[in-house]
């Protein structure tokens, strides 16, 4: 658990800012050797889940997974999370999972405008070991989960809190803007959108999502 960071890192290298002292910026290292390569998206499901289970009692329905990994909370980004995976033939030797959640910050520069903290939802403080644990623990059923098999118990509960699931919203994919509609998620983590005419499937950085 890092208290400040210089250097952080989000999804394709985007930065990640984050005031010294006012959110959780940490990391965990996972063995997953129990996952095949082919199915590594569900240790990002598990991970996503885990985070949104831990902070639904105090932040409620609002909280949802913007595919492929973000936390949003209404159309405001409350965390992310980067993965990087350690293979070992067809296999995932070590998973280094990185979670940065914005949890006392109050001001955020004007490049992060849709940033949003639990202080500025919640109007108080939370104590950040306490959130650290809880997220821990309900990381821990999730990936306990998956161990045991339960595959689809994992999906269909990432489905269930997906950002924009079934909604008509804006998309932008290289210069074309269109209406669409996210119908599901492949097994392999590609995002499926339905724009009315065909449906296609999306790896990430190829589909913008546009809040207008």
């Amino acid at each position: 658990m890092a208290e400040s960071q210089y250097a952080g890192r989000g999804q394709q290298s985007n930065r990640w800012h984050s005031e010294p002292g006012k959110n959780l910026t940490f990391s965990l290292l996972l063995k997953p050797n129990f996952l095949p390569v082919s199915q590594q998206f569900d240790l990002t499901r598990a991970i996503s889940l885990g985070i949104i289970n831990a902070l639904e009692p105090f932040l409620g329905d609002k909280l949802k997974i913007k595919w492929p990994n973000d936390i949003y909370y209404g159309d405001k980004k409350l965390g992310g999370i980067l993965i990087e995976n350690i293979l070992q033939g067809h296999q995932i030797k070590n998973a280094v999972v990185g979670i940065g959640l914005n949890v006392k910050q109050a001001d955020f520069p004007l490049e992060i405008a849709n940033a949003v903290s639990v202080k500025q939802i919640l109007h108080r403080d939370y104590d950040l070991v306490f959130i650290l644990s809880e997220i821990c623990k309900n990381i821990e059923a999730a990936y306990l989960s998956l161990k045991s098999g339960r595959f689809e118990d994992v999906r269909n509960a990432y489905m269930a809190r997906l950002y924009w699931l079934n909604e008509d919203r804006m998309f932008k994919v290289k210069d074309r803007v269109f209406n669409g509609r996210i119908t599901e998620v492949k097994e392999n983590g590609l995002l499926v959108v339905n724009d009315g005419a065909e449906t296609s499937e999306y790896n990430q950085k190829e589909i913008e999502f546009l809040n207008r």
